[in-house]
């Protein structure tokens, strides 16, 4: 692998104080591509733009797939990544469900490590905050023709974060768009997922709500995601969630929720959930807690759910009642290497520069 240091390092011009998620990257990028049927040599540069065809299928067909994933600090300035495994068998999952190329494990966690040794200063060091990390798979090859690529770019970028959503959030049930269909590609992390999210979410923005509950495309009668998370609900004493299928993606925060849970002793659950057992739930007070969790929000919970025009409000309940801090704190205080992780997810990143 190649390593082109920066000669000039942005960040002085960081101010770890106020981090705006997403609006300033760190030194360098990690650049793969595969050609000729095969992955030629790697090489970590300065971050910077990229140049392709006009015509690459990218920008006309689709063809992308990326992840997200964290890297901590711990007080001791020691550098941590979390489950990072998961991260390369996702990508690859997303990979071959639109006719790319899978990476190979050894380019995927070489890149990915000696990028972020390299970017260690970029990582926060305060509690709740990280390094988001951006891996992505892109079709490179310049034909205008509605087939899969022959060429493709597999990169990896990085940028610092804070708590994604600041404030409890208003949620609404979503009764006419969609965000996947049965036999689709909703379980991938495909890039036209989010695209056709935009629409309708800015629609419900404009309506005064945080996010998008999703339903089923068929009836609209069945949760599904929210937003770009998975989704939570603290239901008749039971911490449930949706049943994984192919409209879902198949989260990591939420497998770790879901094992820190049941670990903590919580009656746990995934399953076909349906709209009127939420709003039944949130009718007669069964319904205690709800939130979305993800990568880069972590978990956030609700304070509101609308459905048919009608707002419903949860508990106002104190932190330390609420399920979804005690999980966030255990699943925080793992990944900062403030307490011991039984699970073997915390992965130390050596220096290797």
């Amino acid at each position: 692998m190649k390593i082109k240091k920066t000669l000039h390092s942005r960040i002085g011009k960081m101010d770890f104080n106020n981090i705006s998620f997403g609006s300033q990257y760190s030194d360098h990028m990690f650049c793969s591509e595969y050609k000729d049927g095969k992955w030629q040599d790697s090489i970590i540069k300065p971050f910077g733009n990229i140049m392709f065809s006009p015509v690459s299928p990218v920008f006309h067909y689709g063809q992308a797939v990326f992840e997200g994933m964290k890297a901590y600090k711990d007080k001791n300035e020691e550098v941590f990544l979390f489950r990072p495994e998961e991260n390369f068998k996702r990508i690859n999952r997303s990979a071959i469900r639109l006719e790319m190329p899978t990476v190979p494990e050894d380019i995927f966690m070489n890149g990915l490590k000696k990028l972020i040794d390299l970017d260690r200063d970029w990582i926060p060091k305060n509690y709740g905050q990280s390094l988001y990390i951006r891996p992505f798979l892109i079709a490179t090859n310049g034909v205008l023709s509605a087939k899969p690529s022959k060429d493709y770019m597999f990169m990896i970028i990085s940028t610092p974060a804070d708590a994604y959503y600041k404030h409890p959030m208003k949620i609404k049930i979503e009764e006419k768009y969609s965000r996947s269909a049965a036999g689709g590609v909703g379980f991938t992390k495909a890039a036209g997922n989010y695209a056709s999210s935009f629409y309708p979410t800015k629609l419900a923005n404009e309506e005064g709500f945080d996010q998008i509950l999703w339903t089923d495309s068929s009836t609209h009668t069945m949760i599904e995601e929210l937003g770009t998370m998975n989704v939570f609900f603290w239901l008749k004493n039971k911490l449930v969630t949706p049943k994984a299928n192919d409209n879902i993606l198949s989260g990591i925060t939420c497998k770790s929720i879901l094992t820190l849970a049941e670990k903590k002793g919580f009656s746990v659950e995934e399953k076909n959930l349906s709209v009127s057992e939420i709003i039944k739930g949130l009718q007669t007070g069964e319904l205690k807690e709800a939130f979305g969790c993800g990568t880069a929000a972590v978990i956030n919970f609700f304070k509101i759910i609308s459905y048919q025009g009608n707002n419903f409000s949860l508990p106002d309940l104190t932190e330390k009642k609420r399920i979804s801090f005690c999980l966030k704190k255990s699943l925080l205080d793992i990944q900062h290497n403030l307490s011991e992780d039984p699970f073997g997810w915390r992965v130390q990143l050596k220096r290797y520069l």
